[in-house]
């Protein structure tokens, strides 16, 4: 990974803005702990990471080793936004619905962790992730831009597998894996959902 960026030195001068484009910020761990220190080391003012995919946000329970609601940046800047806000009392409301609904049936149970994010714009949330991910001794400003659902859809019209990005499962078993998931996490559980 040290050498990955290699090719850039010599190509952005100090000042320049740099825009590099991921193809998913799943976790951000990467981009913390290397890349952006990399590529601060060029001295550009801006880094700005683009993101093909949009925020994930939901567990997969379909194929990706995605399970645990924890490890993904987008729920972990949202928590940190809830945080900020005084407004931590909706995630001890989204834990009492999901225990609510373990006993129910697959058809009947609702994504009640979608009540997580609803009080945050894509922006808002993209704007934290910018801040949990920018190591505190890079000197560039880092500045995380994700693909947006509806120009997802449009770009792969025939596609439409997005329940990780928007809790819209395609199955009713996927609600009742991501509350487990957030059962999970609010009890402390390091464990799968599925």
């Amino acid at each position: 990974m040290a050498h990955v960026y290699d090719i850039s030195y010599g190509s952005v001068k100090k000042g320049d803005n740099l825009v590099i484009i991921d193809d998913s910020i799943v976790r951000g761990t990467t981009l913390k702990k290397s890349i952006l220190r990399i590529l601060d080391r060029l001295s550009p003012k801006k880094i700005i990471v683009v993101s093909s995919a949009p925020q994930i946000r939901y567990p997969d329970c379909y194929g990706i080793d995605m399970a645990k609601l924890e490890d993904f940046i987008a729920f972990r800047a949202a928590l940190a936004l809830h945080e900020e806000n005084n407004s931590m009392h909706i995630i001890k409301e989204v834990y009492k619905k999901c225990i609510e609904q373990v006993r129910s049936k697959d058809k009947d149970i609702i994504n009640y962790v979608k009540e997580i994010y609803a009080p945050f714009s894509a922006d808002q949330i993209s704007h934290k992730i910018g801040q949990l991910l920018s190591p505190s001794d890079i000197k560039a400003e880092v500045q995380i831009i994700y693909q947006g659902i509806a120009n997802l859809h449009e770009a792969c019209p025939k596609n439409l597998g997005d329940w990780y990005f928007t809790g819209n499962y395609p199955t009713p078993g996927g609600n009742r894996v991501v509350n487990r998931a957030f059962i999970n996490f609010y009890e402390g559980k390091n464990e799968r959902a599925y």
